[in-house]
């Protein structure tokens, strides 16, 4: 870890300094301590596996002629002398998703530049990639949180032929990149690079596109008015461009070394972008056991690597999904961080960026005002990230300082990140911050542990106490909503949606009717054991409650009327409610039947019973 003490700086500002370092130093070394038994285990697993060597030699000649008869016939020849190195090329493309649908060349893109070097490189398999814009509010997001450890799985299917020396994942979008991680990290032996394929360019502003969202909430403008902005805002391949859950998971490939320096978002299509892919295969071939520069995934990611991608995620504003991801991620390196670790580093890493929903600019925006080469350079200068780390570049963080370029004969450079920030407004120096945390707190209380993102929440809102409206369905609350019936203070308590319930999806369709209260002046916020995102924008929210309301959670015992305490200063979660009461209490029993069928929920029912809790990442294979 590195500080810098420049002279300029007063005692109390140095002083300041040396209490952050002192923090991220106490959270990781408390997380190696926890850790320590599973992530011994998990080390000597991925070293005994590595020890065997290239793992085609395994083979016999039946499975091996099997594993490259489809195979042209310079890589059969190279394949089946058992020198020449092998990429596994595990793939999220499907053309529905335009974060997604860039990747459809990268295979060959990746298969031509492994040739050139001298290896060789196999389509190992595709994994699901669904869309929680195109799902959000209906059925079929029901399955979105487990299709992360559907992800997992299937990318262990994809590297399970041992046939590969190393493996490079193509994924972006929310469940997909922490599935893959997952699945790699269990491949742990193997080598794994990342390879993103970049945003979206910018279309209608994201703030405009909400301001048309909320008219139409309010019935001032049609639907087909609300349809042409959403499709100027999501209008060609690439990532949306919005700082969700998508964004801030090709962050975390960076930040914790699994990307190429500067890669994350570089716009598809462009030559940048495939110049990084094939350097980004090359070296993914430089790093196998047949070389001089071993580096596993499981080495790569450590305590400290988990450590920088929560400072990571805390600077930029991030996804509240990763309060799960980032655990389940974790969990498949045998290590354990909890939301308690989450919290602290929160209270102690500064907003540095200003990214929507935390503020007007993109990510494009971001990434020209000198994105994430800039923003590690600051981490690391004032002593909020560790330096000495394993990257796939294998420099350590500080060569994530820098940004790639073209060279005049198309030739792939890196130069050092600009010394300033190129758009204040969006991205600022770490004396300078947007804001003193990252905005994301833990609540505890009577009702339990909780996830409350406040970075684009006003500050008045940070506490609300007012009388609960209970939901089962955030369609109840839009229908309420529409008849009149809120136009008051009040908590809504969305409850019966955790992961036992019915696989725990974001609830996005309400957040527009509850923002239009909030704009008339009520004090209104939100408690649900549900999830909401990266996007979960101005209102106060109280989400992922632990226990969940099916698994004795107290949140299943609130009535309407009761006064509920959502406290964001403070960190707690109360339901004013004497003790005597709450034991006479029982339980909310819904029926929650039409949760198991429809839309492939029937096939997910092992998973709903057999899920561990938010907090511990809702995870059922792991």
């Amino acid at each position: 870890m590195t500080g810098c003490f420049s002279p300029n700086r007063s005692n109390a500002e140095k002083e300041t300094v040396m209490d952050v370092q002192k923090t991220i130093t106490e959270v990781t070394e408390r997380i190696v301590e926890r850790s320590k038994p599973s992530r011994q285990n998990y080390l000597e697993r991925i070293e005994a596996q590595a020890s065997k060597g290239p793992h085609r030699s395994a083979l016999s000649c039946g499975n091996l002629a099997h594993g490259f008869a489809a195979c042209g016939h310079e890589d059969k020849a190279a394949l089946a002398g058992d020198t020449a190195v092998n990429i596994g090329i595990v793939t999220a493309y499907n053309d529905m998703l335009s974060a997604h649908q860039p990747y459809k060349d990268f295979p060959d893109l990746i298969k031509q530049a492994a040739r050139d070097a001298g290896g060789v490189a196999q389509v190992a398999g595709g994994v699901p990639a669904m869309c929680d814009g195109v799902t959000q509010g209906q059925p079929g997001m029901e399955l979105s949180l487990f299709s992360r450890d559907v992800i997992a799985m299937a990318t262990g299917v994809a590297l399970t032929h041992n046939m590969f020396d190393a493996a490079v994942f193509l994924g972006i979008c929310d469940k997909i990149v922490p599935g893959l991680v997952m699945g790699a990290l269990t491949f742990g032996h193997l080598p794994a690079v990342f390879i993103p394929a970049g945003p979206m360019p910018s279309g209608l502003p994201n703030d405009e596109k909400a301001r048309i969202r909320q008219l139409y909430q309010e019935g001032k403008v049609d639907r087909a008015t609300l349809l042409d902005a959403e499709s100027k805002s999501y209008h060609s391949p690439g990532t949306c461009t919005f700082y969700g859950t998508a964004n801030s998971n090709q962050m975390l490939m960076e930040i914790m070394g699994l990307h190429l320096p500067g890669a994350s978002f570089v716009n598809p299509g462009t030559p940048l972008r495939d110049a990084l892919t094939k350097e980004a295969t090359k070296r993914a071939l430089a790093i196998t056991a047949q070389g001089n520069e071993f580096t596993p995934a499981g080495k790569v990611i450590d305590e400290k690597a988990i450590v920088n991608g929560v400072v990571g995620l805390h600077a930029t504003g991030g996804s509240t999904n990763h309060t799960l991801h980032l655990v389940a991620m974790a969990r498949a390196a045998g290590i354990h961080l909890t939301w308690q670790d989450i919290a602290d580093l929160s209270d102690t890493v500064p907003l540095l960026a200003r990214v929507y929903p935390n503020g007007l600019a993109d990510v494009n925006h971001f990434h020209a005002a000198g994105g994430l080469p800039y923003l590690i350079g600051q981490l690391l200068d004032a002593g909020l990230a560790h330096e000495d780390v394993t990257t796939v570049w294998g420099k350590g963080l500080s060569s994530y300082r820098q940004e790639p370029k073209l060279g005049e004969a198309g030739e792939l450079v890196w130069e050092k990140a600009a010394e300033e920030s190129g758009n204040g407004k969006v991205l600022t120096h770490h004396a300078k911050p947007f804001a003193p945390t990252g905005g994301l707190k833990m609540l505890e209380g009577n009702l339990g542990h909780a996830v409350a993102k406040v970075s684009a929440v006003a500050p008045e809102r940070h506490v609300i106490e007012a009388e609960a409206v209970v939901f089962h369905d955030q369609h109840e609350i839009i229908d309420a909503f529409k008849a009149g019936e809120l136009d008051r203070d009040f908590v809504a308590v969305l409850r019966f949606q955790g992961p036992k319930a019915n696989g725990m999806p974001e609830l996005h369709k309400m957040v527009q009717p509850l923002g239009v209260l909030q704009d008339r002046g009520h004090r209104v916020a939100l408690i649900t054991d549900g999830r909401m995102s990266g996007a979960s924008g101005k209102i106060p929210s109280a989400i992922h409650v632990t226990p969940e309301a099916l698994d004795g959670g107290l949140i299943a015992k609130v009535e309407n009327g009761d006064r509920v305490r959502l406290d964001a200063v403070n960190g707690t979660l109360e339901l004013l409610v004497g003790e005597a009461e709450l034991a006479r209490r029982k339980a909310a029993n819904p029926d929650l039947s039409a949760n198991e069928h429809g839309l492939g929920r029937e096939l997910f029912a092992t998973f709903r019973a057999h899920v561990s809790g938010a907090a511990e990442g809702a995870c059922a294979v792991l």
